[in-house]
């Protein structure tokens, strides 16, 4: 687990165990979330008012429902700045996710985004499942290729492409690609080694465990929380997404590893169900 070759909070490459667990192929889907929402009348944290509470400071204008949805800007930008491509997007959520307007209609079979850390949790309980640790998303993406670097071996280009909607051109102005930038149906590229779609790219997804800047960190500590809201735990993602690009965000390994806000949704973030038994 972990690597000693790429990010500081991927480090140290450690032995780690788990017990058996099953995981779902792939990432919950917009429609399997609608049959969880249709059943139980659940609301996503999008689609509530921020607590003026967690959010001391910021005014009431500010606090309406809403999602960060990726922008491209129009040439190069500042990598160093996130809000060169990133918009908080008043009524973007898990139904609308590029913003008022936009629907998941024939997005069906795409991995449900815009979820936080408590809609994933809702919808793992609902059907009788949980989300992985970290240990156990690791594991299962490496799909039996112990320390490989990608999910399906060595080299990120097989036969002349990339086996996942990962960026490919200049990120985050330049798309190599025939589509603007964004989620594919999940299934769309081949599995890895135990049957798993989408281990890597297409979206982020949601672990159980807090976050620690690195592997070494005692096991025992709080996670931290977001500075900009301090009673907000900062959870493991793991995975990349369609964002994830050579020249900025190489994530889309097994191996890799970010803090995300558990009260923060996205358009390229989503999760998976595990459970103990079939």
């Amino acid at each position: 687990m972990g690597s000693n070759r790429h990010y500081p909070e991927e480090r140290p490459a450690h032995e780690a165990n788990v017990g058996a667990f099953w995981m779902d192929v792939h990432p919950v889907t917009s429609a399997e979330f609608a049959v969880f929402v249709a059943a139980t009348g659940y609301l996503t944290v999008a689609e509530r008012a921020p607590s003026a509470e967690l959010y001391p400071g910021v005014t009431a204008d500010r606090l309406v429902p809403g999602s960060a949805v990726f922008r491209q800007p129009a040439g190069p930008v500042d990598l160093a700045d996130p809000a060169q491509w990133w918009a908080y997007v008043p009524g973007a959520d898990w139904r609308h996710p590029d913003g008022p307007g936009s629907t998941t209609s024939g997005r069906e079979a795409h991995p449900v985004v815009h979820v936080a850390f408590d809609d994933a949790v809702g919808y793992a309980t609902w059907v009788g499942k949980r989300l992985p640790t970290e240990p156990e998303w690791e594991f299962a993406a490496r799909g039996g290729l112990a320390g490989a670097e990608y999910c399906w071996g060595d080299r990120l280009v097989v036969d002349g492409r990339v086996p996942a909607n990962v960026w490919r051109g200049e990120f985050p102005w330049r798309s190599d690609k025939l589509r603007p930038p964004g989620t594919e149906p999940v299934g769309c590229y081949p599995p890895n080694g135990y049957g798993l779609h989408d281990m890597a790219g297409n979206v982020w997804e949601w672990t159980s465990d807090g976050y620690r800047p690195g592997h070494d960190s005692p096991c025992c500590a709080p996670p931290p929380v977001d500075p900009a809201a301090p009673s907000v735990p900062l959870m493991v993602v793991k995975g990349g997404s369609y964002l994830c690009a050579e020249n900025y965000c190489s994530r889309y390994r097994p191996a890799a590893r970010i803090p995300h806000a558990a009260d923060t949704s996205t358009g390229h973030l989503g999760f998976r169900c595990v459970s103990s038994g079939p």
